[in-house]
């Protein structure tokens, strides 16, 4: 220890690292992109600044002291190790000198070490190049969604932020401004399209799809181009619809070319679905009621018990297993962070307990994915990748696409196989077409009915199921509902195959990670797409 003023600190820090940081402690600053603390000058700090939806914006705050010794300060009587635990920082954001949000910052982030050591920040609030919805952008984001959007309103604001430590034993304690500075603003962030200077995209045949002549709403399209391209709708990279098997609607942005690979994230998990129809249809694996015993040796992994050894392909295909996995708790042992970092993730999801009150009810659960790309790759001859190529891409004209590999150098069903959007669509006009593809049954019509029904109830969403390994949900728009069945990933990746109407969608963006992905492409979906596609007359 040692002494920082009158008080004792418990940990050292770095100390003030620069000169600019020693006549700027107590300050907030603010910069239009990500500069290194070594090389930051007063001379980079802005006094005015427009903020249009393209915009990035980063804050830079001095302390004189570290996070965790401002929290023993407010809490001496708790210990060091248990100091991460019971705070962080508070952060409070004004427009034009009324609070608009202030948020407890939920212990985690940042890292140990760093509210250990470190008297500044350097962080993002917007950064629409490589943000990738770190805990400093998704404060922002609260922000938004909790007033500031409306607050932030075209023109003239004076944007203010302060920060306070806080801890949380029984009650919550805070303490005084350790940092705060301010910001003037021209918001510019609901931009006139002129769509008479946006064209659509000239569309040409693809194998497997003609080009369709039906009628859409080439107007609202158009906004919707120019909305992309203004940057109210983030990191889409292509939109395609597919109506009555021909394509209807195609467009690219942000690089992208009808060539490229996308990395759709977990829409790769609907493939494994999939091709365990296929597997059972052919007879390589009995069903989808064959209980992990039948597979693995469960006696040989940790936590074994007879309840594991019953669990079903079926309860992974629909994630209702009893094996204690949730990506959506972050302190679950079987939460996906946790799995990439082993050398075997099969072992993983194996070795973890069984827990009763997780069995049959539905719970996110990658790890158990995992285990069903396992099974098939052992199941089918000549392992998964051959299978899939043979069984499922080569009929479909799919003929370049690159995998993930697990650690055990299967395909990666988790997600993350790259395709491009066009043969995103196949994928999801195949189920439209009830699994014929050239006029060949290329997928059981039953093992689509039994994927596409609502077998289970999606915690805490109205009226959203699970089936197979994919979601469902009704879209409405213009008053009316239109139910589809879906594969979703992360960063607003869809393929949606509508069930009462010739319709398939196809959305790839590269938002991962930010709070607003999804949201944005449902709203996309809602307000264009379908209103384009189904005009009333």
């Amino acid at each position: 220890m040692f002494y920082f003023g009158q008080k004792v600190n418990i940990v050292e820090t770095e100390g003030i690292k620069t000169e600019l940081q020693k006549n700027n402690t107590g300050k907030i600053f603010f910069t239009y992109k990500k500069i290194g603390d070594n090389i930051l000058q007063q001379k980079d700090f802005l006094d005015f600044y427009t903020l249009t939806n393209k915009s990035n914006l980063f804050f830079v705050a001095y302390f004189d002291n570290s996070l965790t010794n401002y929290k023993h300060f407010l809490a001496p009587e708790i210990p060091l190790d248990s100091l991460f635990k019971s705070g962080n920082y508070q952060f409070t954001l004004f427009v034009d000198g009324k609070e608009i949000y202030k948020s407890n910052l939920i212990p985690g982030a940042p890292q140990p070490e760093i509210q250990d050591k470190a008297t500044s920040l350097n962080r993002p609030f917007i950064d629409n190049l490589y943000g990738q919805g770190s805990w400093s952008e998704s404060f922002w984001n609260r922000f938004l969604h909790n007033g500031g959007d409306q607050a932030l309103s075209d023109g003239s604001h004076t944007l203010k932020m302060e920060i306070r430590p806080y801890v949380k034993i029984d009650t919550i304690k805070t303490g005084e401004i350790i940092a705060a500075g301010s910001l003037k603003l021209n918001v510019a962030r609901n931009p006139k399209i002129d769509i008479s200077t946006i064209t659509l995209n000239k569309i040409v045949p693809y194998n497997g799809f003609f080009v369709s002549k039906e009628k859409y709403d080439t107007e609202k399209i158009k906004l919707l181009k120019g909305s992309i391209d203004e940057g109210i709708f983030k990191k889409i990279n292509s939109i395609v619809v597919i109506k009555n098997g021909g394509i209807l609607i195609e467009e690219y942005f942000n690089d992208e070319t009808r060539e490229t690979l996308h990395d759709p994230r977990s829409v790769g998990k609907s493939l494994t679905s999939t091709l365990m129809g296929q597997a059972i249809s052919e007879g390589y694996i009995k069903n989808e009621l064959q209980p992990l015993k039948t597979f693995y040796p469960l006696h040989q992994f940790a936590n074994f018990s007879t309840a594991k050894e019953q669990i079903t392909i079926k309860d992974l295909l629909t994630m209702s297993s009893g094996l204690d996995g949730n990506d959506e708790d972050g302190n679950s042992p079987g939460n996906e962070e946790n799995m990439y970092p082993t050398s075997d993730w099969v072992k993983f999801a194996l070795d973890l307990p069984f827990q009763e009150k997780l069995n049959h009810r539905w719970h996110y659960f990658t790890a158990g994915v995992v285990v069903l790309g396992d099974i098939l790759d052992k199941s089918v001859p000549n392992g998964l990748k051959n299978y899939a190529d043979e069984k499922l891409f080569k009929p479909l004209g799919i003929n370049h696409y690159d995998w993930q590999y697990t650690p055990q150098n299967v395909p990666n069903t988790a997600g993350g196989i790259k395709m491009n959007a066009l043969d995103f669509a196949k994928y999801g006009q195949l189920y439209k077409n009830d699994g014929i593809w050239n006029n060949k049954q290329i997928l059981s019509k039953k093992w689509i009915n039994r994927t596409f029904t609502k077998q289970k109830q999606i915690n805490g969403r109205n009226n959203e199921y699970y089936g197979y390994l994919f979601w469902n949900k009704s879209y409405k728009s213009k008053g009316k509902l239109y139910e589809a069945y879906y594969c979703a990933g992360n960063g607003g990746n869809y393929i949606v195959v509508f069930k009462d109407q010739p319709l398939v969608i196809v959305i790839t963006a590269s938002a991962y990670g930010q709070p607003y992905a999804h949201s944005q492409a449902d709203k996309i979906i809602q307000d264009y797409l379908l209103p384009a596609v189904f005009v009333q007359k």
